[in-house]
């Protein structure tokens, strides 16, 4: 595994470099981490390129120092004179990069819909896994998190899962979302009306309907349970009734979740990624971090 993570001395890039050092094997894994000139001149207008330069020295030895000390490979420095989100993309792909970490705010309208526009610019670039930081992880090396589960990006979300490294501190689950018209127990209204025999059958219908997709996803999730690491498997699948993206945001807050991994799937257009998809939902307001895979069209 390849990470790339990038930084620009705020302290939420600084986390991305913290989470990034809770799912890495430093014996097998490799780390670069990127940072741009061109936003240090920036903050630095009147300085010499000498001062920049040494700036540049100091964030990437106050990067390194928050990561695992032991590297079977050195960490690499790269930097670019394009602007932060080009630089990133431009440097995963010639390094060839598995997976990209960066850090963004979640708070304010703006914010929300721009997840930060380097981030953003950097999830709709990537053709690989990108994990969005959001706050500094457990002190205590205890780590929670928590695989989404569809049957368009089941896959290659566990194929990502596998590839990254888990403590004995982390403890995973796994979620799914039952979200047919009649999903979800019997409505009241209905209830009241099961005297009907016109009703009844309704109610049955209703009910048949909803017990047979739970019992379909059940077995999805056990399966898809099964292809993730170990440290997954120590909990039943969580399966929950209604809209995904409210649903699963409700969920991790209620288990204190440090990071989401969720599917970004080709039908995700430009337009429905902006009015309301899962994953722009559980970007947009998790307060966890959130691991987003994309899943490629002929891999569906």
């Amino acid at each position: 595994m390849k990470v790339l993570i990038g930084v620009d001395g705020s302290p939420l890039s600084l986390d991305a470099v913290r989470v990034v050092g809770h799912i890495i094997d430093p014996t097998e894994d490799e780390v670069a981490i990127y940072f741009s000139p061109t936003e240090l001149q920036q903050r630095l207008p009147e300085s010499s390129s000498s001062l920049v330069s040494r700036s540049a020295a100091d964030l990437f030895a106050e990067a390194r120092a928050l990561l695992p000390t032991e590297f079977a490979k050195p960490v690499e420095m790269i930097s670019s004179s394009a602007s932060a989100a080009v630089g990133i993309l431009e440097s995963a792909n010639g390094w060839h990069a598995d997976l990209v970490a960066v850090g963004a705010r979640s708070h304010g309208s703006i914010e929300r819909f721009l997840l930060g526009s380097v981030s953003r610019a950097v999830l709709h670039g990537a053709h690989l896994p990108v994990l969005i930081v959001r706050s500094h992880p457990p002190e205590d090396g205890s780590f929670r998190t928590m695989a989404c589960h569809h049957p368009a990006s089941a896959a290659a979300v566990s194929k990502t899962l596998q590839e990254l490294h888990w403590s004995k501190k982390t403890d995973g689950c796994v979620i799914g979302v039952a979200e047919s018209m009649l999903a979800g127990p019997l409505p009241k209204w209905l209830e009241k009306r099961v005297r009907d025999p016109d009703t009844a059958a309704i109610a049955q219908a209703w009910q048949q309907e909803h017990d047979d997709e739970v019992h379909a996803l059940t077995s999805k999730l056990e399966a898809f349970q099964k292809d993730l690491p170990p440290c997954f498997h120590g909990t039943s699948p969580i399966i929950v009734e209604g809209n995904p993206g409210h649903r699963i945001l409700e969920q991790a807050k209620k288990d204190h979740t440090d990071l989401i991994t969720i599917g970004r799937t080709p039908t995700d257009k430009l337009s429905r990624w902006l009015l309301g998809s899962t994953s722009e939902a559980v970007l947009s307001h998790a307060a966890a971090s959130v691991l987003v895979v994309p899943v490629e069209k002929n891999k569906q």
